[in-house]
């Protein structure tokens, strides 16, 4: 992952010098002029300081929204490609060692939404999985405890995947609802089915900072706001890159305002949560303790999610040295998941080979 590039500038770097060995050992004669020199410091730089600062933290973002956007890769970067397979091989290729080590544990399925089950459109209201992919998914689901865990508001990643079985862990964990008989039930019954809501709170804020945005943004073409009820998306997959620094120094005027709101990165979006320490990381914990298997030894979880927000759930498996997180991308990508597949089908086609293993292993049990 990019880090963020706080770069003091040359001359800024001097005047401090010149600041501090004036200042730091004066002799007697030179107090008053030190004193000048700091008050005439303070009151003539503070201003350009604080612009850099502020036009610092702007690139800083800039840098981060390249890292969390890769473009395809060249000819000239395949040998760094082959050395980061080495280190992060395909669960397909290694799908009998997965195999191997979930054997007689069960297996719980946390799945990100976009680029993983579906994927990456310009317009994300039209981000449709394949009918191939919800086949397998339902057959996943009927096979083992399985979780969408998707910065998407929940109502919305649900009228994608139309599959009232599952686990949906929403708005990046802080709308997570269990799976109900009938999604179409009356209300209340709805209602029973949600888990966690630990951002209720913010919603009034969220809103307000919705419309704000979208009023906001409005001037830079292509750019999406997103609702998702417990956080916000600003999407730019359509914002040609040289309007990509005023729409982050947009989003940052407006932030500067919500000190309890955050902004973190994705696949071309900007996202804006609360700052509560929840995240997909916190919420695999809390689905896998709300399935029973808090301090489990026989539970193998398999997390496959292919944005940096994902990279928390993959910290997770890897400190407690269970299941395995499986990276979606084609382009190499610091990480903490321990395997990777290319894009969306070969998420499916990886599916589909646990769900046949699956149904193997009742058939004959010894092959499991």
């Amino acid at each position: 992952m990019t880090k963020q590039n706080n770069a003091v500038t040359p001359e800024f770097k001097s005047c401090i010098n010149n600041l501090i060995s004036t200042v730091v050992l004066p002799s007697a004669a030179t107090v008053p002029e030190s004193m000048a020199l700091i008050n005439g410091f303070l009151g003539f730089s503070r201003k350009n300081f604080t612009k850099r600062l502020e036009e610092s933290k702007v690139n800083a973002w800039i840098d981060s929204m390249r890292a969390a956007s890769p473009t395809r890769v060249k000819s000239s970067e395949n040998q760094e490609k082959c050395s980061w397979i080495l280190y992060h091989p395909s669960a397909l290729k290694l799908f009998d060692q997965i195999l191997y080590s979930a054997k007689r544990k069960q297996i719980v399925f946390f799945l990100d939404y976009d680029g993983t089950l579906s994927p990456i459109v310009a317009d994300p209201e039209k981000a449709f999985m394949t009918r191939k992919m919800r086949a397998t998914l339902k057959d996943i689901a009927r096979n083992f405890p399985t979780a969408i865990v998707t910065g998407r508001c929940r109502e919305k990643v649900f009228n994608f995947v139309k599959l009232a079985e599952l686990y949906y862990a929403a708005s990046h964990g802080m709308d997570i609802m269990g799976p109900t008989k009938n999604r179409s039930a009356e209300k209340s019954n709805v209602n029973k089915a949600v888990l966690f809501q630990p951002a209720s709170q913010y919603l009034p804020m969220i809103d307000e900072v919705y419309k704000i945005l979208l009023e906001k943004t409005k001037s830079v073409s292509g750019a999406k706001v997103e609702n998702n009820k417990f956080c916000l998306s600003v999407h730019f997959r359509c914002v040609d890159e040289k309007s990509w620094a005023p729409l982050a120094e947009k989003v940052r005027l407006v932030l500067n305002e919500y000190p309890k709101l955050k902004l973190t990165q994705g696949r071309k979006v900007l996202e804006i949560r609360p700052t509560i320490k929840w995240d997909k990381g916190k919420a695999l914990e809390f689905l896998l303790e709300s399935l029973g298997y808090k301090n489990s030894n026989d539970v193998f979880p398999i997390y496959i999610g292919d944005d940096r927000t994902d990279e928390d759930a993959f910290k997770v498996l890897r400190r407690r040295g269970q299941g395995v997180g499986i990276l979606v991308s084609s382009v190499p990508k610091e990480t903490d998941a321990s395997y990777t597949l290319q894009d969306p089908s070969e998420v499916e086609h990886f599916l589909r080979r646990l769900v046949e293993w699956k149904r193997s292993s009742i058939v004959n049990p010894t092959s499991a």
